[in-house]
């Protein structure tokens, strides 16, 4: 599926949401398939930093100094979309 990408950078890609929940509502996702945040621990340590720092600096990135992350795990936990994926969510600047 086509998408508006916002960042990408080795093994993860940033998109625009096609149904925002704020003004800035970008998803931040492995390349690769994980289906859940229970996967995670097949990134590796070196993978796991490289994720937490593209999250932070695709937040930068969209001029967002105050944001929340969103992460659902399971039908359960409001999973909708069965590939691990984070939400950045912010006023737009």
């Amino acid at each position: 599926m086509p998408a508006d990408e916002v960042a990408r950078t080795d093994g993860f890609l940033a998109f625009r949401d096609l149904n925002p929940r704020a003004d800035v509502h970008v998803l931040v996702i492995p390349e690769r398939h994980l289906e859940t945040f229970r996967d995670v621990g097949e990134l590796s340590a070196e993978e796991s930093k490289r994720m937490l720092e593209f999250l932070a600096e695709t937040a930068r990135g969209a001029g967002l100094h105050d944001y929340r992350v969103q992460l659902a795990v399971g039908a359960g936990g409001g999973q909708e979309v069965f590939h691990l994926h984070w939400h950045i969510l912010g006023s737009a600047p």
